[in-house]
């Protein structure tokens, strides 16, 4: 049984057929299906306790076009909001549906419901991984600047939080260069190999092939919004700062973007091709894993 519940110790073949199936996925998708779909008669459910636009709209969106059916199921209306152990909620839905997207804060919530429910199980975000989120967006890089294998990626802001934890895995599985600009009290927790580290936005940029940013304010850190803020004023992608970058640079963000913080208002509508391709990526993205996962 697959389960996707972080980047760590993932072979490299495994996800190059995830990304070999999301090309395919957005190749063909509106070519009317002549077979019922590798998700045919299966009920996945999606348990988020963390809001969600792209992973939640994907994800969904993903399972009907395999032929599933998504049940979505938020924290406050199934009794894990009232303090019922994940384990116990794993088991009752174990035996009921095919398979369970989580979105929640504690990885090993994620961990604690694949071991029990022993169906196959997908980490749509923690406090501690982002996986779909980055393999969708090496897949939205190699679609646009060829293989990643080598390239020099360039994280500027929390580089303590989920998504540059994700990427700093991915580097060790692809072989591509990773060098988070960050403040000193929020750099990545391993530094080393394909990871590296710098305090200045702007060195951290040069001869950059991809800018990436994330919100300076995670959910569940908003009681911090006012020191991150300050903290990480910095740590903007701007002109200035993508000028520091290739001249063909991608710049991605795997919003929700907050303008006039960790990315100028110029900069994202000026880019927005790329960062709403990104994001339809999601979709295309999604369907991969699934198709991965139930092979």
């Amino acid at each position: 049984m697959k389960h996707l519940l972080k980047l760590e110790g993932m072979k490299e073949a495994d996800a190059r057929i995830i990304l070999t199936l999301a090309k395919k996925a957005k190749k063909t998708r509106g070519d009317k299906r002549t077979d019922p779909g590798p998700l045919a008669g299966q009920i996945w459910a999606l348990i988020f306790t963390k809001a969600s636009t792209r992973t939640r709209v994907s994800f969904e969106v993903a399972i009907r076009e395999l032929g599933g059916v998504p049940t979505f199921l938020s924290a406050a209306e199934i009794q894990l909001g009232r303090g019922e152990l994940v384990r116990d909620t794993a088991r009752v839905m174990g035996r009921m549906v095919h398979g369970a997207i989580i979105r929640t804060f504690a990885q090993a919530d994620v961990d604690e419901f694949a071991e029990f429910a022993k169906i196959p199980t997908i980490n749509a975000l923690t406090d501690e991984e982002h996986p779909c989120q980055i393999l969708s967006d090496i897949f939205t890089i190699e679609e646009k600047r060829g293989p990643i294998h080598g390239k020099k990626i360039v994280f500027i802001g929390d580089a303590a939080c989920n998504v540059p934890r994700s990427w700093a895995e991915a580097a060790k599985i692809f072989g591509f260069q990773l060098v988070c600009g960050a403040p000193k009290e929020f750099k990545p927790p391993k530094i080393g190999g394909s990871v590296s580290w710098v305090e200045d936005p702007y060195e951290a940029a040069v001869g950059a092939d991809v800018l990436y940013s994330d919100v300076w304010v995670s959910m569940g850190k908003e009681a911090e919004a006012g020191m991150r803020e300050k903290i990480f004023a910095p740590y903007q992608i701007n002109r200035k700062l993508v000028e520091r970058a290739k001249k063909d640079a991608l710049v991605l963000h795997c919003l929700p973007a907050y303008r006039g913080k960790e990315i100028s208002a110029e900069i994202l509508e000026e880019r927005a091709q790329d960062i709403f391709d990104q994001a339809e990526n999601r979709l295309h993205t999604q369907k991969g894993i699934l198709e991965w996962i139930v092979s």
